[in-house]
C-alpha cells in the first residue's frame, strides 16, 4: 500500500510516538450506517488506515449506530464492502452499541456527579433558551432538579415510561458559554425504535457528541482524525472523556472537508436523489458514492492516489473533479485493453471486397503494455462506423469519410466513399465505398498519406452492445442561482446526465465479465456494467473520456 504523504497530521503522530506520548497509534473509521460511502468518506479511510498502516498501527472499522430510526443492515454492509474494496483490512469490527450499557453506567455516574439531569423541555422550548452567537442562553427550569430525582427519572426512561421527545437527559455545563456545544447539550433522547443490532433492548439512546467519545476512549483511540465541522465539538468531546473518568484520553484532531466540482457531497441530497428515483440506486454511476464510482469503471488505486494528491490540510477547498478523472486514466492506461466499439452504426459496404470473405487482422491488445499481447480482429465486406465519422457536406479541415473521400481504417486498409445511400426520409443509412488492398496496416505502404482514422467493426462478427455515457448530474454553474431563484438543488438536475446508446463491439468481447475494463479507440475507458449486462448483451459505463486539460 502507499506511504501516506507529509502532512500535519503525520507530524503530530510521529512527535507523538517519538517524545512517548503514544507508544502506538490506533485509529478508527467510524461511518454511521445510514447511507452508502462516498468519495469523501474515502479521503477519510485512506487517511486513518493509511497513517495506522505506515506507523505500525491498527485500525477499528466502527459503526456509530446511535440513531436507529435512520439505520440499516443494508448499509453496514455496503460500507464493509466498500472498506475491503478501497484494499483496507479493520484490525477490529466495532459497533457504537457493543458499549450502550456501559454508556449507560457513565451518563448515571454524571448525574452522581452532578453533571448531568433529566430535562422536560420541548425541542422547540430547549432551542430558544439556548441562546444564540451573541446572546447567552438562559438554564432550564429542570436544571435543579436533585441527583435522587434525575436518577429516578433516568431509570424509568430506560424503562420505557415516557414517550418520545418528552424527556432528554443533558449535561450540565455552562449556558452562558461562547460555544454553544457546551450550553447543556443533551446526551440522552428517549426513541421507541427497534435497533439493527440490539433489537428491543434500548428505548433511550445516546447522542453522537456523548457516543463518540466514549467509544473512543473504550477503544484506546489515540488519534481521533474527523473533519473541521467536529472543530467547535472538541471541547465538549474532552469534557466527556473527562467528566465520564474514562481512563484513556484520545486526542481529536481535525482535517479539512473534500468538495469536488460538478459533484453532490451531501449523504441527505444523495439520500434524496435515491429515494425520489433521480438516479439508478446508491451505485448509480452519476454519484460520488464508492459503489458508485466502482460500477463507473474506477479502481480503487485510482481513488487513493487522488485523495493522496489532494492532500491532508485544516482548509475544505474545492477540488477539480477532472484531477479525479486524470488518476482513473493513468491507472488504467497500463490495464486496460484497446478495443473498438461503434457507439452509433452506420453501415459501410466495401464493394471492390469479396464477397463471404473474411480476414483476421493482428492489433496489440494494449500498445502501452506490449507483454498483453496480440487480438486478432475480423474484417469483410460490411462494417459499421459512427454516424459522425460521415458527413455529406462537409466543413473545411473534416477529415473523415464524405463522397470522394478517403480516409483509414484503423488496423485495416484505406477506404473511399463512393456512394451514399439514403431511405425515404434522405436519411443516410449505408455507405458505399472502395478499399485499396495495398494499404494494409503494417505493410509499409508509404503511396500517400490520408489525414483521418476511423474506428469500425466487422458488420457480420458484431456483438451488440449497450453503452452509457454520463455527465454530471448537477453543474455548479446551474446551482449557483439556486438561493436567489429560491428552488432547490432538485430543480438543477441535469436531464441530459445520462445517454443510453446502442451499438457494436468486436467479437473477441463475447465473454467479458462485470467490472472488465476496456479502452475504447476514440470513445475513452469504458466498465462492464454489473447490474445490466446479460449473456444476450454486455452494457458499458463510460468511466471517462480519453482527453483531458488536467495537469499536476
Amino acid at each position: 500500500m502507499e506511504h501516506q504523504p507529509s502532512n500535519f497530521i503525520r507530524s503530530i503522530i510521529k512527535e507523538d510516538l517519538e517524545t512517548g506520548k503514544r507508544d502506538q497509534v490506533i485509529t478508527r473509521f467510524p461511518p454511521e450506517p445510514n447511507g452508502y460511502l462516498h468519495i469523501g468518506h474515502a479521503k477519510s479511510i485512506v487517511i486513518n488506515f493509511g497513517l495506522a498502516d505506515d506507523f505500525n498501527g491498527k485500525t477499528n472499522l466502527r459503526f456509530d449506530d446511535t440513531n436507529p430510526l435512520k439505520e440499516d443492515q443494508e448499509y453496514v454492509d455496503s460500507i464493509k464492502e466498500d472498506v475491503q474494496w478501497l484494499g483496507y483490512e479493520w484490525d477490529e469490527l466495532r459497533y457504537a452499541s457493543d458499549y450502550f450499557e456501559e454508556m449507560y453506567e457513565r451518563a448515571v455516574l454524571l448525574i452522581k456527579k452532578g453533571k448531568a439531569y433529566v430535562d422536560d423541555l420541548t425541542p422547540e422550548e430547549m432551542r430558544e433558551y439556548r441562546g444564540t452567537l451573541t446572546e447567552p442562553g438562559k438554564e432550564s427550569p429542570y436544571r435543579s432538579r436533585s441527583v435522587e430525582e434525575n436518577l429516578d427519572l433516568f431509570d424509568r426512561m430506560r424503562k420505557g415510561e415516557f414517550e418520545n421527545g418528552s424527556k432528554v437527559l443533558r449535561a450540565k455545563i455552562d449556558m452562558a458559554s461562547p460555544n454553544l456545544n457546551l450550553r447543556d447539550p443533551a446526551l440522552y433522547r428517549v426513541s421507541h425504535a427497534t435497533h439493527h443490532n440490539t433489537g428491543d433492548k434500548w428505548c433511550i439512546y445516546p447522542m453522537y457528541d456523548y457516543a463518540h467519545p466514549l467509544e473512543d476512549a473504550i477503544e484506546g483511540i489515540t488519534h481521533s482524525l474527523c473533519t473541521t465541522e467536529f472543530e467547535d465539538h472538541r471541547p465538549l468531546y474532552n469534557w466527556v472523556v473527562e467528566e465520564c473518568e474514562m481512563e484513556h484520553q484520545p486526542q481529536q484532531i481535525e482535517f479539512g472537508r473534500l468538495n469536488i466540482t460538478n459533484t453532490v457531497m451531501s449523504k441527505r441530497k444523495l439520500k434524496q436523489l435515491v429515494d425520489e428515483s433521480y438516479v439508478d440506486g446508491w451505485d448509480d454511476p452519476r454519484l460520488p458514492t464508492v459503489s458508485g464510482l466502482r460500477r463507473k469503471g474506477y479502481t480503487p488505486e485510482a481513488i487513493r492516489a487522488f485523495v493522496q494528491e489532494a492532500g491532508v490540510s485544516k482548509g475544505s477547498g474545492v477540488v477539480d473533479e477532472a484531477m479525479l478523472e486524470h488518476f482513473v486514466r493513468e491507472d488504467l492506461k497500463m490495464k486496460a485493453p484497446r478495443t473498438m466499439g461503434v457507439l452509433k452504426p452506420l453501415k459501410v459496404v466495401i464493394t471492390n471486397y469479396p464477397e463471404g470473405e473474411t480476414e483476421w487482422l493482428d492489433a496489440e491488445i494494449n500498445p502501452e503494455n506490449p507483454e498483453m499481447g496480440m487480438r486478432q480482429i475480423p474484417f469483410s465486406r460490411e462494417i459499421y462506423i459512427e454516424q459522425e465519422d460521415f458527413m455529406e457536406n462537409p466543413p473545411k479541415k473534416y477529415f473523415r469519410l464524405f463522397p470522394g473521400n478517403e480516409v483509414r481504417l484503423k488496423h485495416a486498409y484505406f477506404i473511399k466513399c463512393e456512394e451514399v445511400i439514403k431511405n425515404e426520409e434522405g436519411e443516410v443509412v449505408e455507405i458505399r465505398c472502395t478499399y485499396d488492398p495495398e494499404t494494409k496496416s503494417g505493410s509499409g505502404f508509404t503511396g500517400r498519406k490520408v489525414k483521418g482514422t476511423l474506428h469500425w467493426v466487422d458488420a457480420t462478427h458484431a456483438l451488440p452492445a449497450e453503452f452509457r455515457l454520463y455527465e454530471p448530474l448537477i453543474r455548479d454553474e446551474d446551482q449557483k442561482a439556486e438561493e436567489a431563484e429560491d428552488k432547490t438543488f432538485l430543480d438543477y438536475v441535469n436531464k441530459n446526465s445520462l445517454e443510453v446508446v446502442q451499438g457494436f463491439i468486436e467479437p473477441n468481447m463475447k465473454d467479458v465479465q462485470s467490472h472488465d475494463k476496456f479502452q475504447f479507440f476514440r470513445h475513452g475507458y469504458f466498465n462492464v456494467d454489473p447490474k445490466h449486462t446479460t449473456a444476450e448483451k454486455a452494457v458499458f459505463n463510460r468511466t471517462v473520456s480519453l482527453k483531458s486539460s488536467f495537469k499536476l
